[in-house]
């Protein structure tokens, strides 16, 4: 049986993994002086503590692992903090654990020994090397120098997967019982081109992406006028926006948002080429301006939130 990423009876009886001491603890959740809002802030690939054992496993340098992390996402959103929305972010990097796949996502050609039965081995992201462990970074590199033991695998998903979605979980349901709905907003950053992803030079396929992509899931994660206001406010500030293409939302945006029982989930992807250098992996001076732009469409958010929940308090 398999209630969710935060429910006990995924793991069919295996105990808990430790948590390795530079993980301690996992990750963060940044609470505002009053909490004013039913938005929830989420930030699961901003994470940049490697553990050393970790880093002892792999085949790739340090700069190449932290080519695959959405890098200073939290910081970028942290101004929707002071309107009173609660931001949770991952301490562990996602080439070390992946929460926005299902707990299960896992490559048996990685690991020796055989994975249990509950665990989903034929998806695509699976296929692609990019599971709940990933097996490679950038443009198809792999990450370990051998296979990795099961019981290793298992034991970061129950240290850290699990209660990463716990916290989540915790934090919507708090924003429900609150202001009878939610919005979780799920903060990513998107490569300019996979050539600065790789670190190679641009080719024919390397075309600029867009400045913001609003993942959705094609209109089912969230009502209608939340990716409206999000597209509105960033196009007013003339920045391209486009909509689920190449990023629709992954397992976060899917799972949390069940809009018809006003819980919505918006995946937000910022172009890094707006905010920092990708190469040498630091903020560029344009950073607070890209932020203030997005402290000011959270801003947005929360009127549009709170006109659908005094719409909603007047119909019942």
């Amino acid at each position: 049986m398999r209630s969710g990423p935060d429910g006990d009876d995924w793991m069919g009886g295996v105990a808990p993994g430790p948590v390795e001491p530079e993980l301690d603890p996992p990750f963060e959740v940044i609470e505002p002086i009053r909490l004013q809002s039913c938005l929830v802030l989420s930030s699961p690939h901003s994470g940049s503590i490697y553990p050393a054992a970790f880093l002892a496993s792999t085949r790739l340098d340090p700069i190449s692992l932290r080519r695959s992390e959405d890098a200073f996402a939290d910081a970028l959103f942290m101004g929707a903090v002071r309107f009173g929305m609660p931001l949770l972010r991952a301490r562990f990097p996602r080439a070390y654990l992946d929460v926005n796949r299902e707990p299960y996502e896992l490559d048996p050609r990685m690991f020796e020994g055989r994975l249990p039965s509950f665990v989903n081995s034929r998806s695509l992201r699976v296929a692609g090397g990019l599971g709940t462990i990933a097996r490679v970074v950038g443009e198809a590199q792999e990450i370990y120098a051998k296979r990795l033991k099961v019981e290793d695998a298992i034991g970061r998903i129950e240290a850290l997967y699990k209660p990463y979605h716990r916290a989540l979980r915790d934090l919507l349901d708090r924003a429900v019982a609150q202001f009878g709905q939610t919005l979780l907003v799920d903060c990513h950053s998107m490569p300019s081109c996979s050539a600065s992803l790789s670190g190679g030079a641009p080719g024919r396929d390397d075309r600029p992406k867009a400045d913001f992509v609003i993942g959705d899931r094609y209109g089912t994660s969230c009502g209608r006028a939340v990716a409206d206001t999000i597209d509105d406010q960033l196009s007013e500030f003339g920045y391209t926006v486009e909509r689920n293409k190449p990023y629709a939302g992954g397992f976060i945006t899917e799972h949390y948002g069940q809009p018809a029982q006003g819980r919505h989930a918006v995946q937000i992807e910022v172009n890094r080429g707006l905010y920092m250098d990708e190469r040498q992996m630091r903020p560029t001076a344009l950073f607070d301006h890209v932020a203030a732009h997005l402290a000011t469409a959270m801003h947005a958010l929360l009127v549009l939130m709170g006109d659908i929940g005094h719409h909603r308090s007047a119909a019942e």
